[in-house]
């Protein structure tokens, strides 16, 4: 496939999407999400791919939405239903993000602001460059944060840091995010893509199903009674222990080896 506003290729079980409009931060346009869409399409359909990173050309990881057509339109007297952008557009990729079949990883790069924070934190790792920020720029032109923002803040770090950072708009640091359990790291610059490489083969060569379980299960929890997680538990485990992945994970033990596992 060909795009215009990102890069998709694959090799070893790792599909990479770079979001590709680096004069524009990598912001989004209806023309860029649609190529998303289909690039997200091919990891669902294919079993080769064995995990999900996603990153951003130039400077940046993602700016969130570009407002320069909005305000073309609103110049011209026109005002934009944000509520529909956010229901056909970013509600179905955060959905998408959070079941794809694979695991996912967002490589932040750069900036990641408004919904590029939001999109990160719907992968299931976050790595970022040590140079890198998060901004909840919202409040900035009168909005709340939007594509799930409002979720994954207050899950990740408090209410207490939640409302400061969606009420200040004030950038966070990649070393503080960190700190703060809002992603799973930040790593020097210079060792930044030999880091993403080293999680995205770990995770190709591991056992996809069982990663995913882990993420629906972890997603799940907060709406769930303690009895009502063990008997999800329960039922994952007994789907996983008739798979082939699980025999071959004992075989290898047994075996004093490492696994070979096949995302079955």
């Amino acid at each position: 496939m060909t795009f215009k506003h990102i890069l998709f290729e694959q090799a070893d079980g790792i599909a990479r999407i770079t979001l590709n409009r680096p004069d524009k931060l990598n912001s989004f346009n209806e023309a860029m999400h649609g190529e998303l869409r289909q690039a997200l399409d091919t990891i669902q359909e294919d079993t080769g791919i064995r995990v999900l990173v996603l990153t951003g050309a130039g400077r940046g990881f993602c700016a969130g939405q570009d407002l320069g057509d909005r305000a073309m339109q609103m110049q011209s007297g026109r005002m934009p239903d944000i509520g529909n952008t956010v229901e056909r557009f970013y509600k179905p990729l955060v959905l998408r993000l959070q079941n794809l079949r694979v695991p996912t990883i967002a490589a932040v790069n750069g900036i990641a602001a408004g919904a590029g924070a939001s999109i990160a934190l719907a992968c299931d790792i976050v790595i970022a460059h040590q140079s890198a920020s998060f901004l909840q720029a919202f409040s900035k032109i009168g909005l709340i944060p939007d594509t799930g923002g409002t979720w994954f803040l207050p899950q990740r770090v408090g209410m207490a840091r939640a409302m400061g950072l969606a009420l200040l708009a004030e950038k966070l640091s990649a070393q503080d995010a960190a700190d703060w359990g809002l992603i799973w790291q930040c790593v020097d610059d210079d060792a930044f893509t030999g880091r993403v490489q080293q999680i995205a083969t770990q995770l190709a060569a591991g056992p996809t199903k069982a990663l995913v379980r882990t993420r629906q299960a972890m997603h799940a929890a907060p709406t769930h009674t303690l009895e009502q997680q063990l008997s999800m538990e329960a039922g994952f485990m007994r789907e996983l222990g008739w798979s082939p992945d699980y025999a071959e994970g004992v075989a290898a033990f047994s075996e004093k080896r490492a696994p070979r596992f096949t995302g079955e």
